[in-house]
């Protein structure tokens, strides 16, 4: 699908939607990735990142941190959303005729993935910093382990997926920029000791000159021999 025009994609109108070369394209598979670790990530925390201990309060399995259940969570479902967005717009990318509109997309890619890629390492440190910190006393018979064990993983996953979709990005936003395909900033210049390439006629004949100064019109060629000067005779008496 990578293509030498404007930010990586084909020109508009060149052929179809094709499905399978796309949901075979690096990216696509990166984005269905990333999609599939954050759905791993805040449904384990749904279903299992809660215990409650002996009252009807629920408390988080990350050393009774809230906040941490709560981080992960968000970026989570956050990360699940802009999945899909990117996805569909992904399909639709290679349809935009401007540039500027590529450009926008290609900028909008890169900076919600670095800031995704950002979010999941924190998240990462963090839930694993309350994990370490948390007491076997917290989780009779190991409520939530697996789960917290697991979430944890996801982070790490998801931290990779999106740091090559962020490289990705800035790949294409590189090189749209150095393409410039409508601008003339980037044409030669004629050189002044090169001729303009002469009409055609119909025949399918070109004119060619030697000399590009003709003589002016109505210039009279002059006899040498009538430039002599000859003296009157004089009258004979």
């Amino acid at each position: 699908m990578e293509s030498k025009a404007p930010y990586g994609a084909a020109k508009a109108g060149n052929g179809s939607f094709d499905p399978y070369a796309f949901f075979t394209h690096p990216r696509t598979v990166l984005r269905i990735l990333s999609w599939v670790f954050s759905i791993v990530v805040f449904s384990c925390i749904v279903n299992e990142g809660y215990i409650n201990i002996g009252s009807e309060r629920l408390l988080c399995v990350f050393n009774n941190n809230a906040d941490a259940c709560n981080y992960g969570m968000t970026v989570g479902v956050a990360c699940f959303l802009g999945s899909i967005c990117f996805l569909i717009l992904d399909v639709y990318f290679p349809s935009m005729s401007n540039v500027r509109d590529r450009r926008r997309a290609v900028l909008l890619d890169l900076g919600f993935s670095g800031v995704a890629c950002f979010l999941w390492f924190v998240g990462f440190c963090f839930l694993a910093n309350q994990w370490q910190m948390t007491s076997p006393d917290e989780l009779p018979l190991a409520q939530g382990s697996d789960a917290a064990r697991a979430i944890i993983a996801f982070c790490f996953f998801s931290t990779l997926s999106w740091a090559v979709l962020t490289l990705s990005a800035l790949r294409r936003y590189l090189a749209g920029s150095q393409a410039n395909l409508f601008t003339w900033q980037h044409l030669e210049p004629t050189p002044s000791n090169v001729r303009a390439t002469p009409y055609p006629i119909a025949n399918g004949a070109t004119i060619v000159t030697t000399n590009p100064y003709q003589a002016p019109p109505f210039t009279e060629t002059l006899d040498p021999k009538r430039l002599t000067q000859q003296r009157p005779m004089a009258p004979a008496f």
